[in-house]
C-alpha cells in the first residue's frame, strides 16, 4: 500500500516555437503562490529530438512525480518526453500532440490553415521566423501591440525541419490528460485543437483567448495546472 504521505508533482512548463521559457513568466507566480514546485524548460527548438532531450536533463534532475506542461510544439515535446516514469499527468495548452508515428507537421496539415501561419518567413539559412504582424494579429491579438513587437524581437528561430518530425511513443495514451482550448486560437486550428483534445480523452477547459492564453489569461491557465497537480495527489494517494 503507498504511504499517505505524497510529495506535490513538480510542474515542467516546455514552451512552442518561436519562443523560450519565459513564455511561462505570467503563470509561474500563480503556481508559486500555490506552493508548487515548477522549472521551465529552455528548449532550441532546431528538432524534435533535441528539444526532448532538453526537457529530459530537466526530467532527471527532479526527484518525484511530474506534471508535464506543454504549449502549442511544446505538445509535441511532452507527447515524447512525457514517456520518462516520473511524468504522472500531461497538461496540453493549445498545444499540438501528435500520435505515434505522426508530426506536428502532419497534424496541422489536417485542417485548413489558420490564418497566422501565413506570417512565417523563411530567413534563408535553414530556420523560419515569425513575422512582426503575424505576432500582433494572430499570435497575440489579445495582448498589447508592444508587447507582441517584443515577442517578435526575442523569438528563437524554428528549424525548417522540425515540424516535420514524428513521435515515436505518444505518452498521452497511458497518462491521464488535460487540454486548454483557445477558441479565439489564429495559429491552431480550433477545430483541431477540439478533436485532439477529444482524442487524448482529455479534461477540456475551453478560454476566450488567442494563441497566446499563456500570457493573456495567467491565472485561469495556472488552475488547469493546479487541478492536474491536485489530481495527480489524490490518484497516487489511492492504495496499489
Amino acid at each position: 500500500m503507498t504511504s499517505s504521505v505524497v510529495a506535490k508533482p513538480t510542474v515542467v512548463l516546455v514552451h512552442g516555437a518561436w519562443a523560450d521559457g519565459s513564455s511561462w513568466r505570467r503563470v509561474i507566480p500563480f503556481l508559486l503562490d500555490n506552493d508548487i514546485p515548477v522549472v521551465a524548460v529552455q528548449n532550441p527548438t532546431t528538432s524534435l529530438s533535441h528539444d526532448v532531450a532538453a526537457t529530459r536533463r530537466i526530467l532527471n534532475g527532479i526527484e518525484g512525480p511530474i506534471v508535464l506542461v506543454g504549449h502549442s510544439w511544446g505538445g509535441a515535446v511532452i507527447t515524447e518526453a512525457g514517456n520518462d516514469p516520473k511524468v504522472k499527468a500531461l497538461v496540453f495548452v493549445a498545444a499540438l500532440p501528435p500520435s505515434q508515428g505522426q508530426s506536428v507537421g502532419d497534424l496541422v496539415a489536417s485542417y485548413t490553415p489558420p490564418p497566422g501561419l501565413s506570417h512565417i518567413v523563411d530567413d534563408g539559412d535553414g530556420f523560419l521566423r515569425m513575422g512582426v504582424d503575424g505576432w500582433i494579429n494572430d499570435v497575440g491579438q489579445d495582448l498589447p501591440e508592444k508587447e507582441n513587437r517584443v515577442l517578435s524581437v526575442v523569438q528563437t528561430p524554428l528549424a525548417k525541419g522540425t515540424f516535420g518530425d514524428k513521435i515515436t511513443k505518444a505518452a498521452w495514451r497511458a497518462k491521464p490528460n488535460w487540454y486548454v482550448v483557445s477558441t479565439s486560437d489564429r495559429v491552431v486550428s480550433v477545430e483541431l485543437q477540439r478533436e485532439l483534445a477529444s482524442r487524448l480523452d482529455a479534461k477540456i477547459t475551453e478560454l476566450d483567448a488567442s494563441h497566446l492564453s499563456l500570457l493573456s489569461q495567467p491565472q485561469q491557465i495556472a488552475a488547469v495546472i493546479r487541478d492536474a497537480v491536485e489530481s495527480t495527489v489524490l490518484r497516487l494517494k489511492q492504495p496499489t
